[in-house]
């Protein structure tokens, strides 16, 4: 396949087929099920983001330096996009019912969670929009990184959309219009792939500063979002399971790599 096909197929399973299955999986699935999905997202990112994402950054870079600072100011950037309701789509009365981990807890009116999933479509579609970017740079880079970069999105796409799928439900939307919604909103991560392909064959320059993005939004969705719900089970036992399973996903990206750089 060329770039265009492998950005079209891989921005396709890391919107629409993720938000379709975490809604089939949020229908079905037991609530304890969750984190151990959370857990293996935050081994994707942060085996991608140290093993695959930065390298390849920094490699392509004239300035390691001005890479570097690439990585810190978007980490910063994506914080006060999160304080803005734009990232992470979090209402300001309920930070806490975005955590995939959390089932929503009916203690605000209808009006409240009506408006707390309309956040939820906006954010979700910025999104989904920078990870389209995100994944196509990845993929003019090289073939492979795109696709390890695709599959820790995918892997942390999946425990968003469940405790999105769920807020959106308790805020009063059907199973089917939730789902339709969700995947609407998803479809921006194709959109974005696809814009992203035409504008960076123009200005190639971004790409290595649009990599460095990509690890600070992987660093920072996986330490500052992901990371403290896990937290919320000290127990011996669940974190051991939880320090398996970030380890897996850390093998997963790394088998992965291995396997693409051999063929």
């Amino acid at each position: 396949m060329n770039t265009l096909s492998w950005i079209i197929v891989a921005t396709l399973a890391g919107g629409v087929l993720s938000a379709l299955v975490a809604a089939l999986f949020a229908i079905k699935a037991k609530p304890a099920q969750v984190p151990m999905l959370v857990s293996y997202a935050v081994g994707a990112l942060l085996g991608a983001a140290f093993i695959e994402v930065l390298p390849h950054a920094f490699y392509q870079s004239e300035s390691i330096e001005a890479t570097a600072a690439t990585v810190l100011f978007g980490i910063l950037g994506f914080f006060i996009l999160e304080k803005l309701v734009l990232w992470r789509h979090c209402h300001v009365e309920e930070c806490e019912a975005h955590d995939p981990q959390v089932p929503p807890q009916p203690t605000h009116s209808h009006n409240d969670h009506g408006r707390s999933g309309l956040m939820i479509l906006i954010g979700d579609t910025f999104h989904n929009f920078v990870d389209g970017v995100l994944i196509a740079a990845a993929f003019m880079a090289d073939t492979q990184l795109g696709i390890v970069t695709s599959i820790a999105i995918i892997a942390h796409e999946v425990p968003q959309e469940v405790g999105d799928f769920l807020i959106l439900l308790h805020s009063g939307y059907s199973k089917r219009s939730a789902m339709l919604l969700n995947m609407l909103a998803s479809a921006a991560m194709v959109i974005g792939g696809v814009l992203a392909y035409f504008t960076l064959q123009i200005a190639e320059s971004l790409v290595t500063p649009l990599l460095a993005l990509a690890a600070a939004s992987m660093l920072y969705v996986a330490v500052a979002d992901l990371i403290p719900g896990l937290h919320r089970r000290p127990e011996l036992a669940a974190t051991a399971q939880q320090v398996v399973l970030i380890g897996l996903g850390i093998a997963t990206i790394w088998a992965i790599g291995s396997w693409a750089h051999g063929h």
